[in-house]
């Protein structure tokens, strides 16, 4: 830090020129994070001082974030769900599997996870010393139950779905693992970090959220389709007791106890979620979710028309396709200012049709992915 200060203007033209580097949102394929609704940027920074770790001095802020924990109660079938606002999905599941854990009292464990389960999974293997199971796949890239069976044991303290995997965009059959959770006496959480602001407005009616009963934790993310601010995440607990396996005495605030894994808490993100889903409404929210699956459709169909086929039928606004050396036609691509991703097993071309993607760049990219396979395939 130097001794002496620049002027405000200065540092501002610093921070754009680094502003400038990143790359613009309607070329990115390859995030689950899209532009901000302008109502939650709004409310982001009315709020952006507050700190929901300490409600007693913010205690505007603090009811928002339980406005905003009903609301998401309501649509994932749980009016009566508690929870709060993360960071995202990573300390969400992080913080499902903590409180399932210390509900069980066992401490060298084991949690049993899809193949397609988030990486952040792994995180949590190694933070709270669980072993991390992981069960295969069906051809449909959904968890296969018969493999969850054979993994679950006696020191198993928690099971996860998932909704909405992050690389295929896939949703388990959470009937069945609830089955198995109750049978076993044993936690289910359900990771719809993605999903959660997709599912509910579809016009299939899946059957994944509170409504299953075993179901006991769920993640959530509003800033990715829910087109909060970052970082807005959320973790609902069907009941209170579950939660209150997380509370830690917090002596010196306004509040005796603490379940959130953070301290401070920034309100701006409650208060960004809050203000995007009173104003979108669940309408909104089908509008929204029904432009993305019309452009997943047409990216396929697009995709198909070139001789590309996907590795499954999309269930989301999510996009696997097949090609050789996915690796190497992400590079090629990159080099075009396309930014997609590639998934592990199957290997694939991932690109995620976010609010930010038009139907004009859908037909660009495939136009250049079209180029790039001919290219690759003259040279070989």
């Amino acid at each position: 830090m130097m001794d002496r200060g620049l002027p405000e203007e200065e540092v501002l033209g610093l921070i754009q020129e680094m502003r400038d580097k990143d790359f613009r949102y309607d070329r990115l394929f390859s995030t689950m994070c899209t532009i901000p609704h302008p109502i939650a940027i709004r409310a982001h920074d009315i709020f952006v001082e507050t700190n929901l770790g300490d409600p007693g001095l913010f205690p505007g802020v603090a009811e928002v974030e339980y406005r905003v924990v009903r609301m998401l109660g309501e649509m994932l079938g749980c009016p009566d769900a508690v929870g709060y606002v993360s960071t995202g999905g990573t300390e969400s599941n992080i913080q499902a599997i903590r409180s399932a854990r210390n509900a069980s009292a066992i401490r060298d464990g084991n949690i049993v996870v899809p193949e397609s389960a988030h990486f952040s999974f792994d995180k949590i293997g190694d933070l709270l010393r669980l072993e991390v199971r992981k069960a295969r796949l069906d051809r449909n890239l959904k968890v296969d139950l018969g493999s969850v069976e054979e993994l679950v044991d006696d020191r198993t303290v928690a099971m996860v779905g998932i909704a909405g995997s992050t690389e295929f965009g896939q949703v388990d059959p959470l009937p069945g693992l609830a089955e198995i959770a109750l049978d076993r006496g044993c936690r289910l959480h359900v990771d719809a970090a993605f999903g959660g602001f997709v599912l509910p407005f579809l016009k299939a009616d899946w059957r994944w959220d509170f409504r299953v009963e075993g179901v006991t934790t769920i993640t959530v993310d509003p800033h990715k389709m829910g087109m909060s601010t970052i970082p807005a995440g959320g973790l609902l607990f069907r009941s209170l007791q579950d939660m209150k396996t997380l509370e830690t005495e917090t002596h010196y605030l306004t509040v005796a106890k603490q379940a959130s894994l953070t301290g401070t808490r920034s309100g701006a993100a409650a208060a960004a979620t809050y203000a995007v889903m009173m104003h979108m409404g669940m309408d909104g929210y089908r509008k929204l979710v029904g432009q993305c699956m019309d452009l997943t459709r047409r990216l396929v169909a697009r995709a198909r028309e070139i001789g590309v086929e996907p590795v499954i039928e999309p269930v989301l606004n999510v996009v696997a396709l097949k090609v050789d050396d996915p690796a190497g036609v992400r590079a090629a691509l990159m080099e075009r200012d396309w930014h997609v991703s590639t998934t592990r097993s199957p290997r694939a071309l991932r690109m995620i049709i976010m609010p930010h993607i038009t139907a004009e760049n859908i037909d660009l990219l495939i136009r250049d992915l079209d180029q790039v396979l001919r290219s690759a395939g003259a040279g070989a």
